[in-house]
């Protein structure tokens, strides 16, 4: 017999605590809160919660968002389902190909980053400036950039804690004498580095929509910048000179090495390139 349940505000408000009370992180957070009131509208008036709900929850996200978009949805009710003792509710995630390559329109070259540079810096904004040539030399998550204080520019590293896990990321010396040079000339004695007029650590969309600003003055499809896609090119380049998968996930913060991969996949263009050498093909 199916079983019946009635989702309240209450609940997703209790969920809620449960998130704060685990530690995730504010970005995890905000998004399972986003992703499960989606899920709440999606219910009847009456808000009852069946498997069939969830299935037919499933097949509506499947028709109207990416596969992995779909998916990370689903992982944030499935985790509501559990927490509310509703596990008999909960659906399995779409199976997905793993995409072999990486999509050359959508990746950073490392030209295109030193545009973005340039063009930051001809706008005066130092603070950008030096915040991409943060994240790109270190690797570190946009979120992760809190943890570039003051203190870990002196010291050379920084004490990366997320996700319920802590790893030391190393700061280049190129980078150390403009970060304190900058933090001299902003009043930053302690604390983040890169922080609001407030006081408050960057938050990720202001970071974001400065970047995007630079697309024009660098000419770089607006599609191409964002603050991931800095990480991502300190993935590929790191891999691509040492070929050490295993250290790249370490200094990345992934659990596994599979999510690794993912920076490490080659390009669409080199495949195509490396299929044209195997000289497998004879045509005329």
């Amino acid at each position: 017999m199916t079983q019946h349940y009635i989702l309240s505000l209450s609940s997703l408000e209790r969920y809620h605590q449960q998130l704060i009370e685990d530690e995730r992180s504010p970005e995890t957070i905000v998004k399972y809160l986003r992703d499960i009131r989606h899920f709440f509208t999606f219910l009847s008036a009456d808000k009852t919660v069946d498997k069939e709900t969830v299935i037919s929850y499933k097949k509506h996200l499947s028709q109207h968002y990416k596969g992995s978009s779909a998916n990370s949805m689903l992982v944030a009710v499935n985790g509501l389902l559990t927490f509310l003792g509703w596990s008999e509710c909960r659906v399995k995630l779409l199976r997905i190909q793993r995409q072999n390559f990486r999509r050359a329109d959508r990746e950073l070259t490392k030209d295109e980053y030193q545009r973005l540079l340039h063009a930051a810096k001809h706008k005066q904004n130092e603070r950008l400036y030096l915040l991409m040539q943060t994240i790109c030399a270190t690797g570190i998550r946009v979120s992760e950039h809190r943890f570039i204080t003051v203190s870990a520019i002196k010291t050379g590293y920084a004490r990366i804690v997320n996700k319920g896990k802590e790893r030391v990321v190393f700061i280049p010396a190129e980078l150390k004498g403009p970060l304190l040079r900058f933090c001299r000339a902003h009043g930053v004695e302690r604390g983040p580095v890169f922080v609001s007029r407030s006081g408050r650590p960057l938050d990720r969309s202001n970071i974001w929509a400065d970047m995007k600003r630079l697309s024009q003055k660098a000419n770089v499809p607006a599609e191409k910048i964002f603050p991931h896609n800095l990480r991502h090119l300190f993935a590929i380049t790191y891999y691509q000179l040492e070929k050490d998968i295993i250290r790249l996930a370490d200094i990345l913060g992934h659990s596994s090495v599979e999510t690794t991969r993912i920076y490490t996949a080659t390009s669409g263009v080199e495949q195509k390139k490396l299929l044209s050498r195997l000289g497998l093909v004879e045509c005329g």
